[in-house]
Parts: structure tokens; C-alpha cells; sequence
């Protein structure tokens, strides 16, 4: 091998050695000759320590390197100067002729990347600079090295690109860690904005589908309940058919009587079962009925002598069929009260305490609360100089009441019952009782729709008025519908339009010696000439043939027509009667 050294070659350095990479990474190559024995080193302080420096730490031997020594192109120096340039004698060190020479020559300057080295390189002496040595240890021999890339053109040598220059390829800063955890904090907390987002939509979907569903069923009941404007549903049609025709009614008499003050107070409880509606008509005392021997009576009168046909005797003013009688004294009416946690009334008026019956005030407002006694003042109180409707009043709201807070269960109002402690009449028992007080009461905890309370009107003289006879009688009370069974006597109403009570005394004894039932009817509003004998049914029109005949009438006055009184036939006595 010659002692001088060409200019680098890439296709040579398969047979060259890798000395070390200069201050740009790039790669240094060159024949390393046998080694020399160990040189004696300068003595330190001297001018050549203080350009190549001095490093007593490598293998306990002393090593010189130049400082701040940038490898450039020598291919010009190279060919002028040996290799390595070692001088056997050290005495002068390096040949520093060839060394100023390369400096002095001029160089071709590569394209150097603008990123600098990652890590700062350790320079290795250069041929001809420094005493001969290792270049470098042995791992940096054994790395295989990639052949540097030429340029496109076959030129100059293109610049070789390593992953050392690029600090962020292979070692990744906190910074660009917490970078990364906050792209991912932001789309997450996207997500769930998003995620938050759909669900809402959701529930608005959901939400509208609820109210469509709402407001077709509520339309859908309207309309089968017939409640639209302009429409009559299957459900309105159905209570009105059931409405025009027979009707069945489950009815008992209310006698309360006041144990205290006196007197009683009389009202009907009616389960309407066709309608499934509840109703309480609560009865004047100034009603007139008819005694047992059949003269008339007023019916406060007749309840408190104890007379057994009273609830007959309703029957035949009112066309009923009462099926008992529930003698109710306040004392239990209290228990009543207490024993279903006490009721809210609407009270109209103010009560004061009477401490002479032991009976504590009540106040006047909505919804008070009433316990057994004060329930039981309030039912009876009377003002001085007010009308009895006004005691009824108050009396029907204290049954309403007690019905709302009744069990619906019958085994449960059953029980209720029996616990009153009461002695029932007989022809109403606890069960009967408890199961009637059960659906009445089902029927009160819907309020207005399906219960109501009337009193009844009654005239002076008992009768009934004409609104009462209408829209009580033959509507709650289905009198008009009832008829006298066959083969019993009919009941026969009688009204006075003469004027003279003599000529309706004679008339009604002829009626009761005929047989027949006997109906007050009171007094016409006004008098009429003729007398006239009406009917509803057809198949009453033979019987108010024989009622004309009784009363010394002629065939002609019977017509059939609507009945002032509620009554199978009714007789209307004008001036031209004259009794027999």
C-alpha cells in the first residue's frame, strides 16, 4: 500500500476503516497502519496541550485531539502529505506544514443541513493530525455502516440524512406528551359533547312521541265519551240508550234523627246501576204522605210517631221502589264520621259552640276539616227564620262527605258498618248496607260527574212543585218510569183546581173507598173549569176509565198526556166537579 492516501471514495470505504463522523454526522473513513509503540507523550504546559488539549483519562495514556476542529474537504492536502503524517521521533509531533497547507487550500463546502446534531460529536483526529492511536472503541468498529447515498446525477456525494439529527424521531419531549394527552382530552370531551348531544335529541323524540300518544288517547276517550263539540261517541250513545230506557236504580231511606235537640231529617241514597252514577235527594219534612189508614200527614211527623209505612207511603208519592230503611241517630252518625278519619266540607256558614249539648264550634270556609261532633252540629244547624233546604243543604254535604272517605272495598265498608255499632232495621242488614255505602262511594270520590244532591221541592201544602216532579222525580229518582205492577191498585194523584178544599176532601175519600192508592197532588197553580183524568201508559188507560167512573165522571174527560204528579193516573179537579 502506498503511503499517501486518495481523496475519499465512497466505493473505497469497503476497504477502509471507519475512523469516527464529524461535527455534522457525517462519516469518516480511512486505513489505520500498524500500530507503533507507545510514543512518549510532550511534556504538559506545552504549545502543543494548549492546541490539542490533553486528556490524562483514556487507558492512563495521554491523548491530544484538536479543539474546535472542523473536518473539511483535504482531498487537495491529501495528495501532497501522507495519510496520517506520524513522525517516528515526536519531536516536532504532527507535521504541521500539511496541516496549515489544508487549512490554506481551498474547499468544496457540501450542503449542510440546517438542523443541528442532536448530540454534540467527540472529534477524532484526522490523518496527519494527531499521534496514532485507536480512533475509536471497539463496538464503534464492529456497527455495520450504510453506504452513503451518491446524488441523482452520478456528481457530487448527496447529502446523507440519520435519524440522530432529528432529536423529536426518537426521543419524544414531555412537551409533546402533554400535546398528545390534551388532543386526546379535547376529543373526548367532544365525544361526550356529542354523545350528550344525541341523547338529548333523543329525549325530545321520546318526548314528543309521549305527548302525540297523550293527545290522541285523550282525544280518543273525549270522543267515545261524546265530550266533542259536534261529536257523539259509542260511549255517549250507549248512556244515552241506557239513559231513555228502563233504568235500574238501587235506593234506601236516611232517617237521621237528632238525639240532642230533636227532630229528624229525612234523605235518599240511590244508586243509579244502569248509569253507574250516584245521587242523594234529600226529602222535606213538609212533604205530605199518606198514613196508614191512608189520611195524610206531613213526613217529619210521620217519622217521628214511627210509623212503619212511612217508606210505603214514599213509594206512592214518589213512584219509587225503596229497597230499605237506615235509621241513622246522630251519636252513630258521629261514630261514622271519626271511624273514616273525619271529612272536608265547604261549610256556608258559622257554627257556634253550644255548651249545653256539648257541640263545638265550626268554622265558616273551604275544605274544613270536620271531626264526628263537629260534622254532626253542622248537619243539624238551623238559623233562626232560615227555610229547612238551607238545614238539608248542609246535612246532604255531611253525607257526601262521609261517602268520599268510605271504603270501596265492600267487606271493608262492611266492617265500617258493624263497627258503628247500630241496631239496623230489619229490612236492611250490615252486608246490604256496607255494599250500597261502597259504590255510592266510588261514585262520590269522582266528584260532580258522577254524584249529585238535590232537595226536593215541595209546596206549601206538601206537594211537589213542578221542577221537582221533572228534573228530581222522574230523572234521579226514575218515578216516571215506574208503573203499578198488574193486578195491584194503581196509584192515583189527585190536584185541586177549584179552589175549594171541601170539594178535594170528598174527592180523596172517594178514591181511597175506590180502592185506590192515594197521591197528594196539591194545589194547580191556577183553577180550570173541567176536570181531567191524564195517563202516560197505554196500559193504563183502562184503569183511569174506572177511576172517571168512581168520581161520577164521564168517559170523555180521560186523555192520555203528560202527568203533573207522579202518579199512574192523575185527576185534575176543576169547578165543574161535584161530589157524589
Amino acid at each position: 500500500m502506498n503511503d499517501r492516501q486518495e481523496p475519499y471514495d465512497p466505493y473505497a470505504a469497503q476497504e477502509q476503516q471507519l475512523i469516527g463522523y464529524d461535527a455534522y454526522g457525517q462519516p469518516v473513513y480511512g486505513h489505520v497502519p500498524a500500530q507503533p509503540a507507545a510514543p512518549q507523550a510532550p511534556p504538559h504546559g506545552t504549545a502543543y496541550d494548549q492546541q490539542y488539549g490533553y486528556d490524562p483519562s483514556y487507558g492512563g495514556q495521554q491523548q491530544y485531539y484538536a479543539q474546535g476542529y472542523a473536518p473539511q474537504d483535504h482531498s487537495q492536502a491529501q495528495a501532497q502529505a501522507p495519510a496520517y503524517g506520524y513522525d517516528t521521533g515526536y519531536g516536532n509531533g504532527y507535521d504541521t506544514a500539511h496541516l496549515q497547507q489544508a487549512r490554506q487550500a481551498p474547499q468544496a463546502q457540501p450542503w449542510i443541513p440546517q438542523q443541528a446534531a442532536p448530540y454534540p460529536v467527540q472529534q477524532q483526529p484526522q490523518p496527519g493530525q494527531g499521534p496514532e492511536q485507536d480512533p475509536e472503541p471497539a463496538p464503534a468498529r464492529n456497527r455495520q455502516v450504510p453506504e452513503p447515498r451518491r446524488a441523482a446525477d452520478g456528481g457530487a456525494e448527496a447529502p446523507d440524512y440519520r435519524t440522530e439529527q432529528f432529536a423529536f424521531l426518537d426521543q419524544p419531549d414531555e412537551e409533546s406528551e402533554d400535546v398528545i394527552d390534551w388532543l386526546k382530552f379535547t376529543e373526548s370531551r367532544t365525544e361526550r359533547r356529542e354523545e350528550a348531544r344525541r341523547r338529548g335529541r333523543n329525549r325530545v323524540v321520546a318526548l314528543f312521541v309521549v305527548l302525540a300518544l297523550f293527545v290522541v288517547g285523550g282525544l280518543g276517550w273525549l270522543w267515545y265519551a261524546g265530550r266533542l263539540p259536534f261529536l257523539d261517541g259509542p260511549g255517549k250513545a250507549a248512556k244515552t240508550a241506557a239513559a231513555s230506557g228502563p233504568q235500574k236504580r238501587d235506593m234506601i231511606v236516611v232517617h237521621v234523627h237528632n238525639t240532642k235537640k230533636g227532630g229528624t231529617s229525612t234523605a235518599l241514597l240511590v244508586d243509579n246501576v244502569t248509569t253507574q252514577k250516584g245521587a242523594t235527594v234529600l226529602l222535606p219534612n213538609t212533604l205530605g204522605v199518606a198514613k196508614d189508614d191512608g189520611s195524610p200527614a206531613a213526613l217529619g211527623k210521620a217519622v217521628e210517631e214511627g210509623g212503619l209505612g212511612v217508606r210505603e207511603s214514599l213509594d206512592s208519592v214518589l213512584g219509587t221502589r225503596i229497597g230499605g230503611t237506615w235509621r241513622l241517630d246522630t251519636p252513630f252518625l258521629e261514630n261514622l264520621v271519626e271511624l273514616v278519619g273525619g271529612i272536608e266540607v265547604d261549610t256556608d256558614t258559622a257554627v257556634p259552640a253550644d255548651d249545653a249539648v256539648k257541640a263545638p264550634a265550626v268554622a265558616q270556609g273551604a275544605k274544613q276539616h270536620l271531626s264526628g261532633a263537629m260534622a254532626v252540629a253542622y248537619a243539624m244547624h238551623r238559623a233562626q227564620g232560615e227555610p229547612e233546604a238551607k238545614q238539608l243543604d248542609r246535612l246532604g254535604k255531611v253525607l257526601y262527605g262521609v261517602l268520599r272517605k268510605i271504603s270501596g272495598d265492600p267487606k271493608a265498608a262492611t266492617v265500617t258498618v258493624e263497627s258503628m255499632g247500630q241496631i239496623l232495621d230489619p229490612s236492611l242488614n250490615a252486608q246490604g248496607l256496607g255494599t250500597l255505602l261502597a259504590r255510592l262511594g266510588e261514585h262520590a270520590k269522582e266528584g260532580p260527574a258522577g254524584y249529585r244532591t238535590d232537595v226536593l221541592g215541595v209546596k206549601p201544602d206538601g206537594s211537589l212543585t213542578d221542577d221537582a216532579n221533572k228534573n228530581v222525580v222522574k230523572e234521579v229518582l226514575g218515578g216516571s218510569f215506574t208503573a203499578a205492577p198488574a193486578g195491584t191498585a194503581p196509584r192515583v194523584g189527585l190536584r185541586d183546581a177549584t179552589g175549594d178544599e171541601k170539594t178535594q176532601v170528598a174527592a180523596r175519600a172517594a178514591l181511597l173507598n175506590g180502592g185506590y192508592t192515594f197521591v197528594d197532588g196539591g194545589r194547580a197553580d191556577r183553577t180550570q173549569p173541567a176536570t181531567q183524568i191524564t195517563y202516560q201508559d197505554d196500559a193504563q188507560r183502562a184503569k183511569a176509565v174506572e177511576v172517571a167512573k168512581t168520581l161520577g165522571l164521564p168517559e170523555t174527560v180521560v186523555k192520555k198526556g203528560e202527568n203533573a204528579v207522579n202518579a199512574d193516573v192523575v185527576v185534575t179537579l176543576g169547578k165543574d166537579y161535584k161530589p157524589s
